[in-house]
């Protein structure tokens, strides 16, 4: 079996072709905000790998992540996407000027650690279950520096005004459960992984109700990593730029499940290609 996974917004940013430039801004206006040009990368390569003829089993997304997975399983359409990721990312804007929050990858040390360093603080909690060797901790500006202070591994402050995956962007969940409401989903057409608790979708009401909830819960990736190795995944596919959660699929020491970026896959179908041209094995194929 195979998988398309898509990182949320430690993938990276990539930003968007010349040629889409003029319909996202028709979208989502002049000034396009990274969630949107992330959203837009993951859903060029997943409709790139329709026309490669390379479909997978089933899909799964880290935090933003989960846009682009409902988008390649057919929930909505890209105009919806972009304008769904446009919305989350104006009430998360929203929510760092009103409680001005913050995120710290916290690197080798157990998640476990983690829970009980942050047990005796006040104004952080665990936003990101990301491998049995790294998690994510959010929390209100002004008391976050001091709750990790306490943890063991290596801090890595990330580069976000706002406590995501906790209860201080409870509003903005709020706003985008209302959002939603209003939007009318299909049916996937391919299964999707839940990174709010590693469930299984195959209805349109329960992708939705999971994009509710992922605004506030906690991104529980070691749940889909876990998921994807109980469905026998054998690869999985990185799309929408990098290869951040390829990476850390090493922590799981899982020797049944391996992963590549769409990058690589390109490159790996374009060499497949070469070795079928006539000569590729060394033959002369002048005309004689």
């Amino acid at each position: 079996m195979r998988a398309f996974i898509f990182p949320g917004q430690g993938g990276g940013v990539v930003e968007p072709a010349a040629d889409l430039l003029p319909e996202i801004r028709r979208v989502v206006g002049e000034r396009i905000p990274d969630q949107v040009k992330h959203f837009a990368s993951a859903a060029r390569d997943a409709d790139e790998s329709r026309e490669l003829h390379v479909r997978p089993d089933v899909v799964a997304g880290h935090s933003l992540g989960e846009y682009g997975a409902a988008y390649a399983a057919g929930c909505f359409d890209y105009e919806t996407g972009l304008w769904l990721v446009a919305q989350r990312d104006h009430f998360l804007a929203e929510a760092a000027e009103k409680i001005p929050g913050g995120m710290i990858a916290i690197l080798r040390a157990r998640p476990e650690d983690v829970e009980e360093a942050l047990g005796e603080s006040e104004g952080s909690v665990i936003a990101n279950y990301n491998s049995p060797r790294q998690t994510v901790v959010s929390g209100l500006r002004d008391a976050l520096g001091d709750a990790v202070a306490k943890i063991r591994g290596r801090k890595i402050p990330l580069s976000v005004p706002f406590a995501a995956h906790s209860p201080y962007v409870a509003v903005a969940g709020e706003r985008m459960r209302e959002v939603l409401d209003g939007v009318e989903f299909h049916v996937p057409e391919i299964p999707i992984v839940s990174a709010v608790d590693g469930a299984v979708h195959t209805s349109a009401e329960a992708v939705k109700e999971a994009l509710k909830q992922q605004m506030v819960a906690p991104v529980r990736w070691v749940k889909v990593v876990e998921t994807l190795a109980r469905m026998r995944v054998e690869e999985w596919i990185e799309l929408g730029g990098g290869n951040v959660l390829t990476r850390m699929l090493r922590d799981f020491e899982l020797p049944s499940l391996s992963g590549i970026s769409f990058e690589e896959l390109r490159i790996r179908l374009s060499q497949q290609a070469q070795n079928l041209l006539p000569g590729s094995n060394g033959e002369d194929t002048t005309d004689s």
